[in-house]
C-alpha cells in the first residue's frame, strides 16, 4: 500500500510542478565552506551574544524579519531567504500595509555587502532594492514534492520542488543544498511551537511564535488574525506536516552526501544530529 501512495503522491507532485513551478535560478557549485542557516527562533539571541565573532567569520543565511533586527547590519548574512506572501503583498501605492515590512524593505535596500536575495519566482521584486548592486536576486520554487524518493529528488535537485514548505526553514534548507553547501549547521530553529499553543474560554487557538527579535503589537495582531478560524487540529497537522519534512530534507541530504547538524540549544527538531556550535 506504501509503494501505492508513493507512486500516486509522485504523479501528483509531478502534475503540481507543471502547473505550478517556474525556471528557479541556476544551481550553485559545490562548496567547501561550511554555512549557518539563522532561523528566527528565540535562541539565536544568545547564539549571537555567545558566538558572533563565528557567525562573522562565517557564511549565513538569514530569514524573514531578520532585517529588522541590530544584528542584520553587524553580521552582514551571504544569503536572505523570504518566502511568506505578507512579504510582497502590496496597496495601490506599491507599498505593503504593514509597517514591519516596509521597515525590512527599507533596511534589506540599505545592504551594502554582497548578498544572494532569494524570493519565490512568482514575487515581485520590490522597486527599493532593484539598483542595489550589492544585492543578486535569485528565484525558487516553493512547490510541494512528495512520492517516489527517485522522482522527487530529481525534482529537488531541479529546484522545481521541495519537501513540503510549512516555514521558511524548510525552504533555506533546500536553497543551501541547491546552492552547493554539502556542511551546513542551523541555529535559532527552536520550533517549540507546542509549548505555546492553547486554547482559550472561547475555542480560540492561540498560538504565540516567539523571535530572537522583539515582536511589536502590529505583528502580534497580524498572527492572531491569521490564526483566526483555524482549530486545534489545523494547527498539529501543519505541525506535523513540517517535521516531516525536515526528515525527507535529511533522507535527500544522505543521498547527495551533505550533512546538516542541528547547533540550536532544546530545538524540538529530531531530524538531524546535534552539536553545539564552535
Amino acid at each position: 500500500m506504501r509503494i501505492i501512495k508513493n507512486i500516486i503522491d509522485g504523479i501528483a507532485s509531478f502534475g503540481k510542478v507543471l502547473l505550478l513551478s517556474k525556471r528557479p535560478s541556476p544551481a550553485g557549485t559545490p562548496k567547501d565552506e561550511a554555512l549557518i542557516i539563522m532561523g528566527n527562533g528565540p535562541s539565536l539571541r544568545d547564539t549571537i551574544a555567545n558566538n558572533s565573532d563565528i557567525l562573522k567569520k562565517s557564511k549565513t543565511l538569514a530569514v524573514n524579519f531578520a532585517a529588522n533586527a541590530d544584528s542584520y547590519f553587524e553580521l552582514k548574512p551571504d544569503i536572505y531567504v523570504l518566502a511568506d506572501p505578507h512579504f510582497f503583498r502590496t496597496g495601490q501605492d506599491g507599498k505593503s500595509a504593514d509597517p514591519n515590512v516596509v521597515r525590512l524593505w527599507e533596511n534589506i535596500a540599505g545592504t551594502d555587502w554582497d548578498m544572494s536575495l532569494y524570493m519565490p519566482c512568482k514575487a515581485k521584486i520590490p522597486d527599493s532594492i532593484k539598483h542595489n548592486t550589492h544585492i543578486t536576486v535569485k528565484r525558487y520554487n516553493l512547490t510541494p514534492g512528495e512520492g517516489l524518493s527517485g522522482l522527487v529528488h530529481w525534482l529537488y535537485r531541479k529546484g522545481l520542488a521541495m519537501p513540503r514548505p510549512r516555514n521558511v526553514l524548510i525552504a533555506s534548507i533546500m536553497i543551501a543544498l541547491r546552492e552547493g553547501y554539502r556542511d551546513i549547521y542551523i541555529v535559532g530553529a527552536d520550533h517549540t511551537w507546542s509549548r505555546d499553543l492553547w486554547v482559550d474560554d472561547k475555542n480560540r487557538v492561540i498560538s504565540v511564535q516567539k523571535h530572537f527579535y522583539k515582536d511589536n503589537d502590529k505583528e502580534f495582531e497580524r498572527v492572531a488574525q491569521e490564526y483566526a478560524g483555524y482549530h486545534l487540529h489545523d494547527i498539529l497537522n501543519s505541525l506535523t506536516i513540517a517535521f516531516r519534512s525536515y526528515h525527507q530534507i535529511a533522507d535527500y541530504a544522505s543521498k547527495i552526501g551533505a550533512k546538516i547538524t542541528n547547533c540550536t540549544p532544546g530545538s524540538f527538531i529530531d531530524a538531524f544530529p546535534r552539536s553545539q556550535l564552535n
